[in-house]
């Protein structure tokens, strides 16, 4: 299943009266929830929230939670290095305050699973980490921008 269909799926369950949606296959689990402080998605690995992203604006009175599985990070080999891409739809925010430095600049050197970014997603932060050791070559989203599931983010070689 590709993001389009779920994200097909996620617009149809919200205009429906169901009140949760779970869907398995082989390749893992799915399952939409419109209750609140309920665990969605139980893959293998992390459980993490998807968004329909739009700008940092408060959620609206009747925000539903919705949450697909997905790999903590995926890479993709490129000639500046491997780029760090979104497992999920929502805000990038480079640096962990407005007050604070941005977690990394081109050229840092990092540490594999040090944080890079963070992104935010039905108001939940998920950290991304370094998938290995190496140097920032190319930081390639903007603060606040809002990005999309499999978007490259950052490129380490």
């Amino acid at each position: 299943m590709n993001i389009n269909e779920v994200k097909d799926l996620m617009t149809q369950f919200d205009g429906s009266s169901l009140r949760e949606f779970s869907w398995r296959t082989a390749e893992g689990e799915l399952s939409f929830s419109k209750n609140k402080n309920k665990v969605l998605a139980t893959p293998a690995g992390s459980v993490l929230s998807e968004a329909k992203a739009s700008a940092p604006a408060p959620i609206s009175e009747r925000s539903t939670e919705r949450a697909v599985e997905t790999e903590l990070v995926e890479e993709v080999a490129t000639a500046e290095g491997e780029a760090v891409t979104s497992p999920l739809v929502g805000v990038a925010y480079l640096q962990p305050a407005p007050d604070k430095p941005e977690f990394v600049s081109v050229g840092d050197t990092v540490k594999k699973g040090q944080t890079l970014l963070i992104i935010e997603a039905m108001k939940v932060m998920n950290e991304i980490p370094a998938p290995k050791d190496g140097v920032i070559t190319e930081i390639m989203v903007n603060a606040e921008d809002v990005v999309e599931f499999g978007q490259e983010l950052v490129r380490i070689k």
